[in-house]
């Protein structure tokens, strides 16, 4: 018969000490969303303290999108290339790149963990250029100066759409577009924002925010990331 041993001192120790629980970052932001938000945090101050009046209307004209630019009347310059892009790190007020900032946060940092940053770099370009396209289809000669990140933001929150609105989207696909249009949670979320940026748009009220709301630069950017969103996302490992 055996009888129970009882183990010695030495042996109760463990052989390595358990590692201390790693701790997350306050703010844990993607570099590439960080790099974004830093770049549109310089140009508004730029704007606001340090240009004077002369060159603040020569970085709007040169940095914003302006419809009526692309339709031939005003000739050929140079930033026709660039203010198709260049427009989204541009904001017309502080209540305006604040809440630009907040959703990008929001909405970017799980498209970028998951894109990469390369990636999510051309999607934040192509959807922003889809958000002009879409605005100066609808205003060809129009002449105000369109600026800000939302349209891009736009496209960020259609791609999102697209897995479901999970709040981990390391894993698995984006969701056929048959599903996404049968899920009552996603659904109501697009009625509800559609509604939001119809309103205000065509009434031109939005707390806080000076200027009009370009809602047609919202839809294009929305419809860019809901349908692209299969082109950026990376290959993932098999389970």
């Amino acid at each position: 018969m055996s009888e129970p041993v009882t183990p010695t001192e030495s042996e109760l120790q463990p052989d390595d000490e358990a590692p201390e629980p790693r701790r997350e970052p306050v703010f844990n932001l993607p570099p590439v969303v960080l790099a974004v938000m830093g770049i549109c945090a310089i140009v508004f101050l730029l704007e606001r303290y340090v240009l004077n009046d002369d060159q603040q209307m020569m970085l709007l004209y040169d940095g914003a999108f302006i419809p009526v630019l692309y339709t031939g009347r005003y000739g050929f310059d140079w930033f026709l290339f660039t203010r198709p892009f260049t427009y989204a790190f541009m904001h017309g007020g502080l209540a305006h790149i604040a809440v630009n900032m907040v959703w990008l946060a929001a909405f970017g940092s799980p498209l970028a963990n998951r894109f990469g940053a390369a990636r999510f770099a051309v999607f934040y370009a192509v959807t922003g250029l889809a958000s002009v396209a879409l605005f100066w289809a609808m205003h060809p000669y129009g002449e105000m100066p369109l600026v800000g990140a939302s349209g891009a933001i736009s496209g960020m929150m259609g791609a999102a759409a697209r897995y479901g609105f999970r709040i981990d989207r390391s894993s698995g696909e984006p969701l056929p577009i048959a599903i996404v249009l049968r899920s009552r949670g996603v659904m109501t979320f697009l009625g509800v924002w559609m509604v939001i940026n119809l309103a205000t748009g065509l009434l031109g009220f939005a707390p806080g925010i000076e200027g009009q709301i370009a809602w047609e630069a919202h839809i294009g950017g929305f419809v860019a990331g809901f349908f692209g969103v299969r082109f950026f996302d990376r290959p993932q490992p098999p389970e």
